[in-house]
């Protein structure tokens, strides 16, 4: 058994990697937390489900605890009048773990009222925003937390209201989610009401003038704008529109960053609006002169609503939007989606579909760090290396759009197998492709190691310790770096990573040179790896063994070493078999937070160096 404690028992869960999964009472949480993190091991995800069966009672909403700087008020006692058979009938949180043995996946019964769990944020750091997270979302409550801010709301939902509570009622005057099987509506201008996406008007009707009343001629967009001007209410900064369609004052952000005062103390804010095309993100430093002293960030910007999306998806739906909820990991949280949906339908797809998802995944990889030590190169003003990476990188994915249909491979993996097979006669263009991104990858290289501007910026720049890595639980190619040696395709290789015996990449420095370091030599172990893998690859005309529909009252999960580090997603089903509740999860989560630390006592010049380095998703975090 991965680990041993008196009040647990673990059931071993089917499926591709080592896992486990056992229910637990609040009491045993902190423990059991205590002796896997005690052991070596990490907290992988936390998060919550609404378990209430619905019509029951109780199901008035605690208040939100108010907000006193940085900690809240206690949520308040039960209201009375509340049966007692709801207690045990309420919400759930779920903590995945991850030891030398294999993940550990833990449920604790929380009650409908007060739906509270014992912190674990001193035992792993990284579990606060999480903890925040799953309070805005769901509404469940880390007692004794120091941190109790919110995380991922900002206005487009009021305190006290819960998105991923199964009685939360989306705005009537948003587009309706379509279910399963739908055609989806937009809002028509010309009509006030909704149209099919499919009845929108041709490119030769758009393109005809139409006269108006007064015999003038106006193009078909013009007549939109004055139509959408006469009918539409368009909210300003710090409105919203209600379901009546008036306007309403939004509650006021007013994020309680945290001071730094003293003697020549400024505040430097960035974003969350960049100068380039990046994804949205606030970076509140404080600084003496040029020097970091604190670095706190704020993010959210991002939050879609995935998560409760998923719960009106099917199945084959659902695993395109997995897809999405990264772009640049597209083959990651396709594939951990699949995985947690063949756990629960046991099904193990063919040896053909594994080979390919493996290829799949490492030319993600490769992809990827071509990319930054492209942008690496460019941050440090050698923007010959950013022209010559991406050069490459776009040779990849123009390979990828030819061979495979897509540039990004997103929809290539579906639950059951693949989506797309490989030609025999195009197997010999990514050899060649092999060939000669490794021989430009050896020459830059040396062009990067030699260049001594370069290496003055990158040697030192956001150092990371080892001791302090492993304290606040940083992983991926980010944790290698720092002599963190985990790798999901080493300590738990799923098929068919269990017959290509992958040579770990690590280093100890724990620098912007470390981590460009890395990337390098995981450039080349991918490009070996895809050779192996055409080698390898099994002949046979299956593809997939679908799985139309899941198993009601299922549990799986899924891990995949994504470019950035492991990706997790859980899949809960109801008793018919639906996706009631799907957790994808970033390591972006374990690491953003360690970002704060890598910059401290750096001049604010050398941040976007240091943030590259680890380049880490906002979407995948923010969801």
């Amino acid at each position: 058994m991965p680990i041993t404690h008196p009040n647990l028992r673990l059931t071993r869960l089917d499926g591709a990697i080592p896992a486990w999964l056992g229910e637990i009472k609040p009491g045993d949480l902190l423990p059991i937390c205590q002796n896997v993190s005690g052991g070596g091991g990490r907290l992988l995800a936390l998060w919550g489900s609404d378990a209430r069966e619905q019509g029951r009672g109780c199901d008035t909403l605690p208040a939100e605890p108010a907000d006193c700087g940085s900690s809240r008020i206690a949520p308040p006692p039960a209201p009375e009048g509340c049966a007692p058979p709801c207690r045990g009938r309420g919400f759930a949180l779920h903590v995945a773990l991850v030891n030398e043995a294999g993940l550990i996946c833990l449920s604790m019964a929380l009650d409908a009222v007060q739906p509270v769990y014992p912190d674990i944020s001193r035992i792993f750091p990284a579990a606060s925003r999480m903890q925040r997270a799953a309070y805005d979302m769901l509404g469940i409550y880390a007692q004794e937390n120091h941190d109790h801010r919110k995380w991922v709301r900002h206005a487009a939902w009021h305190g006290g209201s819960f998105p991923l509570r199964k009685d939360f009622e989306t705005s009537p005057h948003l587009n309706p989610l379509p279910q399963a099987g739908e055609e989806a509506t937009v809002p028509s201008l010309l009509e006030g009401g909704k149209q099919s996406e499919g009845a929108l008007l041709t490119d030769a009707q758009s393109r005809d003038p139409l006269s108006n009343s007064l015999g003038e001629t106006t193009s078909h967009s013009t007549r939109l704008q004055e139509t959408a001007a006469k009918s539409l209410v368009i909210p300003q900064a710090g409105e919203r529109t209600n379901e009546k369609g008036n306007l309403e004052s939004l509650e006021p952000d007013a994020y309680p960053f945290v001071q730094v005062e003293g003697q020549g103390v400024h505040e430097i804010p960035v974003g969350p609006v960049h100068a380039g095309t990046i994804e949205p993100g606030h970076f509140r430093f404080s600084v003496v002169g040029e020097k970091v002293l604190r670095l706190e960030e704020r993010f959210g910007y991002t939050h879609k609503g995935i998560e409760k999306r998923f719960e009106s998806l099917t199945l084959q739906q659902g695993a395109k939007l997995a897809g999405r909820v990264s772009g640049d990991s597209t083959v990651a949280y396709a594939w951990a989606y699949a995985m947690a949906a063949e756990s629960i339908a046991a099904v193990t797809p063919p040896d053909r579909a594994l080979w390919l998802r493996a290829l799949f995944l490492e030319r993600e990889r490769i992809a990827n760090h071509l990319g930054d030590l492209g942008y690496l190169g460019n941050d440090v003003a050698l923007s010959f290396g950013f022209a010559q990476f991406w050069i490459l990188k776009e040779q990849l994915m123009r390979n990828n759009a030819v061979l495979f249909g897509h540039r990004y491979l997103m929809d290539q993996i579906i639950p059951g197998g693949v989506a797309v097979d490989l030609a025999e006669s195009d197997m010999q263009t990514l050899r060649d492709e092999c060939a000669m991104l490794e021989r430009e990858a050896r020459l830059l290289r040396g062009i990067y190691e030699e260049h001594a501007g370069v290496q003055d910026r990158f040697i030192g720049a956001g150092r990371v310790e080892p001791k302090l890595a492993a304290q606040l639980g940083l992983c991926g190619l980010a944790g290698r770096a720092s002599a963190q040696a985990w790798d999901a395709r080493v300590q738990f290789p799923c098929a068919p990573y269990d017959k290509l015996d992958v040579q770990m990449a690590t280093y100890r420095n724990g620098d912007v040179a470390a981590r460009v370091i890395v990337r390098f030599d995981e450039l080349f172990e991918s490009l070996r790896l895809q050779r192996e893998i055409l080698a390898n690859l099994i002949h046979g005309d299956d593809l997939a063994r679908p799985i139309e529909k899941l198993p009601g009252n299922g549990f799986g999960i899924g891990m995949v070493e994504g470019w950035r580090g492991e990706v997790l997603v859980a899949i809960h089903t109801d008793a018919q078999g639906n996706l009631t509740r799907v957790h994808p999860h970033d390591p972006s989560w374990q690491n953003w937070p360690v970002l704060e630390h890598a910059v401290l006592g750096n001049i604010v010049p050398d941040f976007p160096l240091i943030n590259k380095s680890f380049n880490l998703s906002y979407s995948g975090q923010d969801l």
